[in-house]
């Protein structure tokens, strides 16, 4: 399949992209709500976690506390590809923004605060750049 292991491709690679959604997590019972199609979800033994559209999760009147913006990394990553994450979750803190990743086959989610979506992507680009934050060590 040809995903990339080498954290400095993956870094130069990634080719951030926000989807221009408001995403939120809730928790159900059971499965999901008809009318709701989740773009994530993770069992837990309290109950099913989603990731769904604001406006499904609002006409389904489902609970929320947090709106997220979801960032796409556009590089193929592979599962056990090692800094990532460590290297994306550590730009984003050390502008204070939090962030969510969820891995799926192809790529890396991230969601992070609606409001700040914005800035975390041009965090993003500049660290893809090799700007500050940039996890490849000394060149």
């Amino acid at each position: 399949m040809n995903a990339e292991r080498d954290l400095t491709r993956l870094l130069a690679g990634m080719r951030p992209e926000l989807d221009p959604g408001r995403y939120v997590f809730t928790t159900v019972e059971g499965p999901a709500p008809a009318g709701v199609a989740p773009v994530v979800t993770v069992t837990e033994d309290e109950g099913l976690t989603l990731v769904v559209r604001q406006e499904e999760a609002d006409a389904a009147g489902l609970p929320y506390d947090y709106v997220a913006g979801r960032i796409t990394l556009r590089v193929h990553s592979a599962l056990d590809a090692v800094g990532l994450t460590a290297a994306v979750a550590g730009a984003l803190a050390g502008e204070g923004l939090s962030c969510n990743v969820v891995a799926g086959f192809h790529h890396d989610h991230l969601f992070v605060e609606h409001a700040r979506a914005e800035e975390a992507l041009a965090v993003l680009e500049v660290l893809a750049a090799g700007g500050p934050g940039d996890a490849r060590g000394p060149a």
